[in-house]
């Protein structure tokens, strides 16, 4: 069965994409982050070839890029052995692709791809989640070269917000930019990432909230979008992730505090509006701490069911991503669940094995 692409043909000037080569697209793209989710697998297996050096004649990879290839598998050989010594292993891994659409003019070809990804956990001691998961989105561009063959030359990821775990590339602050603001925005003190941490369990009970009611949203809706709210992913400035994780506190028993949209003491997001604060990673910040909604955790570690986490990319004051807490392990483990790009279930070694540079905030909802 072919997927559904969109009506192209090449022009006189380069060669016609027909339904053949845009399946060729499709599994090349495939089998290129196939290689990258494996790369993570703590036993790859002797004699593992890359999927990716499979394909030849009429659609492969450039040299150039191959080469780009084998240094961002090296950069993610090394993430797996700093993972290990997070405690954070995968045994298996499954990768799929659909092909969203195709635009072929004269020579070049833009491909835009959907990557659907899943990690197994090595070791899962009682009920902790089995795997990991995410979406990402891709546009690649393939050029044809004088023979008429297909070369895929470059792979640009157009989420926009925090990368997954196979994306070989640390980032640089995305955040959507503050914009009014009224009176002293209060300022996050930074989590420390050092474990074990102190303890400092949850009362679940004290503010009348429904956490679990907040980590079942999330859960439903991790890889898709709820119609009662707009999607923000791919439209820049940090994407989808706070206006995610504020509905799923909502969900919880949050209530609205009707205003202005850009007055960061107010907080409540529909279908039609927003405040700034419902969709803005320190906009959000600023009311949840003025608002006494939340308070701060000395250490991300002290995460639990509900508690939302926060990151910095490249500690330059601005904070970059939102996260909500879905499961904490009996062994003091937090997984964290989020939008742009969408993950399921991600464990808080993995981020910080991922970004080991970026500053944390942990929020006790």
């Amino acid at each position: 069965m072919l997927p559904n692409w969109s009506a192209s043909a090449g022009s006189p000037a380069g060669p016609a994409a027909d339904a053949g080569t845009k399946v060729s697209f499709q599994r090349l793209a495939a089998a290129v982050f196939a290689d990258r989710t494996r790369a993570l697998v703590t036993h790859p297996g002797k004699g593992n070839k890359r999927l990716a050096d499979g394909f030849s004649g009429k659609v492969a990879l450039s040299s150039r890029l191959a080469r780009a290839e084998d240094r961002s598998l090296h950069r993610l050989d090394d993430r797996r052995e700093l993972l290990a010594r997070f405690g954070e292993k995968y045994s298996t891994t499954s990768t799929s692709v659909t092909l969203d659409r195709t635009r072929v003019q004269g020579r070049q070809a833009v491909v835009a791809v959907t990557e659907t990804t899943s990690l197994t956990y090595e070791k899962v001691p009682g009920d902790e989640p089995k795997t990991t998961g995410f979406q990402a989105h891709h546009e690649l561009t393939f050029e044809a070269d004088g023979r008429d063959d297909w070369r895929l030359t470059s792979i640009r990821d157009t989420d926009d917000g925090y990368r997954a775990v196979n994306q070989p590339t640390e980032l640089t602050s995305i955040a959507r930019t503050a914009t009014t603001t009224y009176g002293t925005t209060p300022s996050a003190p930074r989590a420390a990432t050092t474990r074990p941490a102190p303890p400092n369990p949850k009362n679940f009970t004290a503010r009348g909230y429904d956490y679990k009611a907040m980590a079942a949203y999330a859960d439903k809706y991790w890889s898709t979008y709820n119609p009662a709210y707009p999607n923000f992913n791919g439209h820049g400035a940090g994407g989808d992730c706070t206006n995610f994780v504020s509905q799923s506190l909502k969900a919880g028993g949050w209530k609205h505090v009707p205003g202005y949209v850009n007055d960061y003491t107010k907080w409540f997001g529909t279908a039609d509006i927003q405040s700034e604060s419902f969709v803005g990673v320190n906009e959000w910040s600023w009311f949840a701490q003025n608002s006494k909604r939340v308070t701060s955790l000395a250490y991300v570690y002290q995460l639990d069911v509900g508690d939302v986490l926060q990151m910095d990319f490249d500690k330059d004051g601005s904070k970059d991503h939102t996260m909500v807490v879905t499961y904490r392990s009996p062994q003091g483990m937090p997984y964290v669940t989020y939008h742009s790009t969408n993950t399921h279930n991600r464990s808080l070694a993995s981020l910080i094995a991922s970004q080991p540079n970026a500053a944390y905030y942990a929020y006790r909802t």
